[in-house]
């Protein structure tokens, strides 16, 4: 048990995700879970009102297994299969994460200020949930598909789009941090 419920080398991850993208790729496939919720959203009845989502869902219902199997390895290595050790962060990182107000940061996967459910329905983490998740949704749409999809598989089939829409996910990701977070929890 030892060997998975620690981190994995580079060496060892790196060629299984390349495995995985080269059969995907010869099977005609792609790996992305925004792809897969939409049909998720086709099989509750979505296309009724959108053409986006007027899709042959047999095509898609190996994607299923994919969003099955995320929700249960995502269960099993939190609940299960877990060494119950810090995360190993950057002391700079848990020092300027101290300032904005999370005390935890690194002993927990999710950070309470946020996610503990006595603060989740707070009105200022309420809003930035609903926010967040709409333009996560949004960009996701308009992108033509979320992080995982754009990161492993568009990057790995040597896709321009993909290349670009990674570097704003970086860019967003750098503006939240150093720019908005401080400034929506006052540091």
């Amino acid at each position: 048990m030892e060997i998975i419920m620690n981190s994995w080398p580079w060496y060892v991850t790196g060629p299984l995700i390349a495995t995985v993208m080269a059969l995907l790729l010869y099977f005609g496939k792609t790996f992305g879970m925004s792809s897969n919720l939409r049909t998720f959203c086709a099989i509750g009845g979505a296309g009724k009102y959108a053409d986006f989502f007027k899709i042959n869902r047999k095509d898609y219902k190996w994607s299923l297994a994919v969003v099955l199997g995320a929700a249960i390895g995502g269960y099993l290595a939190v609940n299960v299969i877990t060494n119950n050790q810090p995360i190993d962060l950057n002391p700079k990182a848990v020092a300027e994460l101290n300032q904005l107000g999370f005390s935890n940061a690194g002993q927990d996967l999710l950070p309470s200020e946020l996610f503990a459910s006595d603060v989740m329905f707070e009105p200022k983490n309420l809003i930035l949930l609903i926010i967040g998740g709409l333009l996560v949704g949004f960009g996701t749409r308009y992108a033509g598909g979320c992080t995982s999809g754009h990161a492993i598989t568009g990057l790995s089939s040597l896709q321009l789009p993909s290349l670009i829409a990674v570097i704003g996910f970086f860019a967003g990701g750098l503006i939240m941090v150093n720019i908005l977070l401080p400034l929506i929890f006052g540091a």
